[in-house]
């Protein structure tokens, strides 16, 4: 028999207003439906609704994962600094890590993922190729100090995840895990009910080579990704490409320096020399782990920073200050040209392909040049796509133009390879009697990400809305105030209930009928059952709270109709 939660007993607070700190649609309705309490920045307590919702994600993660043959364990989250710091991204982690000390002085950090601690226990445990393959996951709490936490539970300093790891003796083992946890992630998200996307990214300080995510598309979201609408292509922005195609710079005359005072910007330069901005070459001054770079683009884009940094992983990407150009008279501030940058790395976009003609700075206080040709004038020493990407760039596939939209990354999937198994000598004795190393793969579900994104896509402008997979009840059974009524509510939620339905009902006395049903539709149990005005006829009211429809139906048929439902 299955549960009938009472709302009398029941430890819930709605509110009729938004939060004062809330900006997006999930960190709005799931404080005030009672499923989430903030407790500080970043950090939030999970009450009873709101831990329903989130093991019923939890569940469905591992019955999925347990399809595939994957085995639960669970790791601490309280780590020793030693294998962070062997595989380095105990410092390329920087500021992201919660870093303590215990009463000995030894140093220990809060784990923000743990590629390190299984490699170390599948290093322990397994010592033959007949102990592989093997995939290994746990569903824990992981902590990131972020430093502008935001959107509720969407981006915590601490936060539900499940992280999975395969182990296989060759390359081809290591495909097959992926595509067994490719599919997996499939089937969870549409049993979730979450609209997501999978699209190719990039492995940045992960390491390894193939890479996926998948990404719930919402307003709210941080991500960005592109799809294209003539063929499959989708990419998350850091991993689209562009074609670099040559030009024909014979019919360039020689470099012209000219007269461009008080033009230390893209538009003033354009302005002043009457083009467009996309025929200048802008050139951003970065440090790349201190060094100073410069980074060559179209006047008319802008650099991805993130996206830089992606490319460059793991080395530190920053902006330059004032005090950099301090003892730098190669470098003019507002007029920086490829050209003689002799002790400067250059990176550019494809787009500043070979031949491809240019006005850029001078190197010279209030001076520019026309006619600077990419491999004529100036070299790059790297070409890396950097740009941030706009509707209509090409697709990288078909050449039609890209559709940009915003998502909530849900899932990812890497093929990380020997990395780690290199750092930490994860051999096994293969089959031929001599030592193999093992291969990787890493593969990650947002799961308290997968409550704020189902919240984003399904909430309607009277509440939550949930899909019956993860929603806290099957029935919100409403009892609209008299004896009678409360009477009839409690006796169809015991007869739900020995149906196996979850049942929550609203028999709290005192409240008035219009503010249960205000916050059953906040609430967003998939199907709402009224004992109101007929319920001395033995008829109650089912409503749909996805579309709205209601029909009054006797007390049989709605039971009979509710544990019909698939």
């Amino acid at each position: 028999m299955a549960q009938v939660q009472r709302m009398s007993r029941l430890m819930i607070k709605t509110l009729r207003d938004d939060p004062a700190d809330a900006e997006t649609l999930n960190h709005k309705l799931l404080v005030r439906a009672g499923y989430v309490r903030r407790t500080a920045a970043g950090v939030w307590t999970w009450l009873p609704l709101g831990k329903k919702v989130l093991e019923n994600i939890i569940r469905v993660v591992r019955e999925e994962m347990d399809a595939i043959g994957g085995q639960e364990v669970l790791l601490p989250a309280l780590l020793p600094k030693e294998p962070y710091e062997a595989s380095g991204r105990y410092d390329e982690y920087g500021d992201l890590l919660f870093r303590l000390k215990d009463r000995k002085g030894s140093d220990y950090l809060l784990g923000p993922t743990h590629e390190e601690i299984f490699t170390q226990v599948v290093k322990d445990m397994c010592s033959s190729y007949k102990d592989l393959p093997v995939i290994l996951y746990q569903i824990q709490t992981k902590y990131r100090d972020e430093a502008r936490p935001r959107a509720g539970v969407l981006r915590g300093r601490e936060f539900q995840m499940k992280d999975s790891y395969s182990f296989d003796t060759t390359d081809e083992g290591l495909v097959e895990a992926y595509q067994l946890h490719r599919a997996a992630y499939i089937r969870i998200f549409e049993r979730l009910g979450l609209d997501h996307r999978i699209v190719s990214a990039v492995s940045g300080a992960m390491g390894g080579s193939a890479s996926e995510e998948f990404l719930a598309p919402a307003p709210a979201g941080e991500d960005t990704f592109v799809d294209c609408p003539n063929c499959d292509y989708a990419a998350n922005t850091e991993a689209v490409t562009y074609r670099a195609t040559a030009a024909d710079a014979s019919g360039t005359g020689p470099v012209e320096e000219l007269d461009t005072p008080d033009t230390p910007t893209i538009e003033s330069l354009a302005a002043h020399l009457g083009v467009p901005a996309s025929a200048t070459l802008k050139n951003l001054l970065v440090k790349v782990d201190g060094e100073i770079v410069a980074v060559g683009v179209p006047g008319d884009r802008e650099v991805d920073l993130g996206k830089l940094g992606e490319h460059l992983a793991p080395a530190v990407v920053e902006l330059v200050t004032a005090e950099d150009f301090v003892d730098r008279p190669d470098l003019v501030r507002g007029y920086v040209g490829p050209q003689g940058l002799d002790k400067v790395r250059y990176i550019a976009d494809p787009r500043v392909a070979a031949g491809t003609a240019w006005i850029t700075g001078a190197n010279k206080d209030g001076k520019h040049v026309r006619n600077a040709v990419a491999g004529r004038d100036f070299e790059v020493d790297d070409y890396l796509d950097v740009v941030v990407v706009e509707a209509g760039d090409p697709c990288p596939k078909c050449g039609a133009g890209l559709q940009v939209d915003r998502a909530i990354e849900i899932g990812h999937i890497f093929q990380l390879g020997r990395k780690y198994a290199d750092i930490f000598s994860l051999d096994v004795l293969g089959q031929q009697g001599k030592p193999v190393r093992v291969t990787m793969g890493s593969y990650g579900i947002g799961v308290s990400r997968a409550v704020a994104a189902l919240a984003e896509q399904t909430a309607d402008d009277k509440g939550l809305c949930w899909p019956r997979e993860v929603a806290p009840a099957d029935v919100h059974v409403v009892a609209a105030g008299k004896a009678l009524q409360t009477e009839l509510a409690l006796e169809v939620s015991d007869k739900l209930a020995a149906a196996g339905l979850r049942v929550l009902v609203d028999d709290r006395a005192g409240v008035s009928p219009g503010v249960k049903f205000t916050d059953s539709e906040l609430i967003g149990v998939p199907k709402i059952l009224v004992a109101g005005r007929r319920s001395a006829e033995g008829v109650v009211e089912l409503k749909d709270r996805r579309t709205g429809e209601r029909e009054e139906l006797t007390v049989d048929e709605a039971i009979a109709r509710l544990t019909r439902q698939d």
